[in-house]
């Protein structure tokens, strides 16, 4: 690892990656993806390209090797090339992969996911979150019979599709006719979620949240949310891509005693393997079978949903939680990673700036400047630190994976970060330690 100490960071270099970078953008638009890979997150040309991972480790095209959070955007939460998922996925290799009716395999893998989640009491598999979300959303519509969906404004991301990327600042190409059924509520404040159900009475089709993220719900939120869509006839989905299996085995439906509607997984489920899922009430569900009498409603159809290996995957993860007990894991090394660097921050007098939020199993950080406002400018000095000592970190989503070790390792790197930062604050200006532009924010109306 190159890991040269100057003041700025200057002698960090990624040649390679930096080629690899410019043939990503001449290939693929933005160069990644997923918006939240792209290399405008990343320090200016000091975004890594990965060759391989192992464990809770990542190697680039130049050689380097960092321990690595937020595995695949949350996904690989056991770490790369778990030995159970990959012998569960090598068993499938040479059985096919796909086929012109449904395979046994999509029977355990259901049974193994409603054994997990036992809130839910059908579940239909898919490939990514999108798609479920947006299953569970034309579902409610075609339930009661309303048009608009309410999200939580408070939540960054719930689909790609046009009701929901049309309320963010890239809704270019989406008619404005399709944003205005998507209304917002704010997260934890139920009187404000009345009123809106109230305005529109019998219009809302759905509320639809994540039930919780870097806070924890207010008591008796979620169980407020359930009391609301019942007495107002919409349908409540929780969208779990993230809490599922990190909150517990049963995701924060589990934790929280609150069965919502619907629900959708994703994530954790497959440990970097493609694979999602909608769960919910029979009653819901079936309205997009065939054993029923109503309007048929088109729920989820996808060639790939059923892929064996993926599924394969699934049921080796929801296993290796549930015998394991790597729920319980995360949180104790969340916990470590959590007080090491709060302590490292307090000791190099950046505790008020370099901020951890969130559950233990799902850490992010805050980069604030000398007003403790939130700080691009921070953030791309802090990333450089970490990137240069070997710690590749979007966030501090740990992984079954790390070892007590890494974590040891990735404190003393926050520490020498946070020294950088001191000095970046007392100097009333980060600009003299960035190699170039500041990192971006995903969702933007200009390139």
């Amino acid at each position: 690892m190159n890991t040269e100490d100057t003041e700025g960071g200057e002698g960090f270099t990624l040649p390679r990656s930096r080629l690899a970078n410019e043939r990503l953008h001449a290939l693929i638009p933005g160069g990644a993806h997923t918006y939240a890979k792209g290399d405008d997150q990343y320090p200016e040309h000091l975004a890594p390209v990965i060759d391989h991972g192992r464990g809770a480790h990542v190697w680039d095209v130049d050689g380097n090797r960092y321990i690595e959070y937020g595995s695949g955007l949350r996904s690989v939460s056991l770490g790369h090339a778990h030995p159970r998922v990959i012998e569960a996925v090598r068993r499938e290799l040479d059985r096919g992969s796909n086929f012109v009716r449904p395979s046994v395999i999509e029977i355990e893998a259901a049974e193994r996911f409603l054994a997990t989640v036992p809130t839910a009491e059908m579940v239909k598999f898919a490939k990514n979150g999108s798609d479920a979300t947006t299953a569970a959303v034309r579902l409610a519509r075609a339930v009661t019979g309303r048009p608009r969906v309410a999200i939580c404004g408070d939540h960054p991301f719930f689909s790609t599709d046009d009701w929901f990327i049309g309320t963010t600042p890239m809704p270019a190409g989406i008619p404005a006719t399709t944003t205005d059924l998507t209304v917002t509520f704010p997260y934890g404040d139920l009187a404000a979620t009345e009123e809106l159900l109230t305005r529109y009475e019998g219009d809302i089709a759905c509320l639809i949240l994540e039930p919780a993220t870097h806070t924890e719900p207010p008591p008796g939120y979620l169980a407020g949310l359930r009391e609301l869509a019942d007495r107002h006839g919409c349908v409540l989905i929780f969208d779990e891509m993230i809490t599922g299996l990190r909150w517990s085995e049963a995701g924060a439906q589990g934790l929280y005693g609150v069965t919502p509607d619907l629900s959708t997984f994703g994530k954790a489920l497959g440990n970097g393997f493609a694979v999602s899922a909608l769960a919910g009430r029979r009653e819901l569900m079936e309205r997009g079978g065939l054993r029923h009498s109503g309007e048929r409603v088109f729920l989820l159809s996808t060639t790939h949903g059923a892929e064996t290996h993926s599924l394969a995957a699934a049921t080796a993860v929801l296993t290796t939680y549930a015998e394991e007990g790597i729920t319980a894991r995360l949180h104790a090394l969340g916990e470590r990673l959590a007080s090491g660097v709060r302590e490292a921050a307090a000791g190099m007098g950046v505790g008020d700036h370099v901020v951890v939020r969130g559950r233990a199993s799902n850490l992010v950080f805050a980069t604030l400047d000398e007003k403790g406002q939130p700080s691009q400018e921070y953030r791309t000095l802090f990333l450089h630190r970490l990137l240069a000592g070997g710690v590749l970190a979007p966030s501090f989503v740990v992984s079954s994976a790390l070892s007590e070790a890494d974590i040891d390792h990735t404190v003393d790197v926050v520490a020498q970060a946070c020294a950088v930062y001191r000095k970046a604050l007392d100097a009333g200006d980060p600009t003299p330690w960035l190699t170039g532009r500041p990192v971006k924010p995903v969702f933007r109306r200009r390139a």
